[in-house]
Formats: C-alpha cells, structure tokens, sequence
C-alpha cells in the first residue's frame, strides 16, 4: 500500500509535515468496515477533517484504483480468484415487533356550506 501512496500523492515541498498516510488509509478503512460517522473515528486516528481531505485527494488521483489492481495482481500471483463466482450476504427478517401500524384514519364529512 505505501507505495501505491508514494507513487500517486507525492509529499508537498512546503508546508506542515505530513501526517502518516498509512494511519489515513487505515481510517479511511475502519470507517468502511464500521460505518460510523466522520466525525466519530476513534482518538488514534487522524482527525476527522484530515482523514476526509486525503480521501478526496486520494479519490481524485485514482489511488484506490491503483490499490485495487494491486490487489488483483497479487490475487492473481497466489492463484487467482473465481471471477465467474460471485456472493452476497444480507440478513432479511422480520421485524420483531411487527414494525409500524397504521392506524384507521377518521371519516371526514363532507362541508355542507
């Protein structure tokens, strides 16, 4: 991953040192994993504005791409991945408690004006 990192966001020549792209990937991942909210990621992660700025920067120079041919050439090289096959998982179920109900709602008579 770092070099993939290296590669395609290159250190700026001024400026405040850089934070350690490694500890923005890995919140850019624990939030795709958890869902939480941006603003929620736990205290050793970068903040959350920070994380949010190298995600889009990211975005924009096409590093999760790269990251995801990275991957698939690495698949390739342990022996490959069954592109043909594919699942999902889902729970489906029914609501426990019955979900919503939806009362009657009241005649409304016609005005007689």
């Amino acid at each position: 991953m770092e070099p993939v990192l290296a590669e395609y966001d290159l250190p700026a020549t001024k400026g405040p040192d850089r934070v350690d792209q490694r500890a923005v990937m890995d919140a850019v991942i624990f939030r795709l994993r958890t869902g939480c909210q941006r603003n929620r990621l736990p205290k050793e992660y970068p903040d959350d504005g920070t994380v949010h700025r190298h995600f889009q920067r990211w975005v924009e120079r096409g590093v999760f791409k790269a990251l995801w041919a990275v991957v698939q050439e690495a698949c390739e090289d342990l022996g490959g991945c069954d592109w043909e096959w594919q699942a999902a998982d889902g729970a489906l179920r029914k609501a426990l408690l019955g979900g919503r109900a939806w009362a009657p709602s009241p005649l409304i008579e016609a005005s007689r004006a």
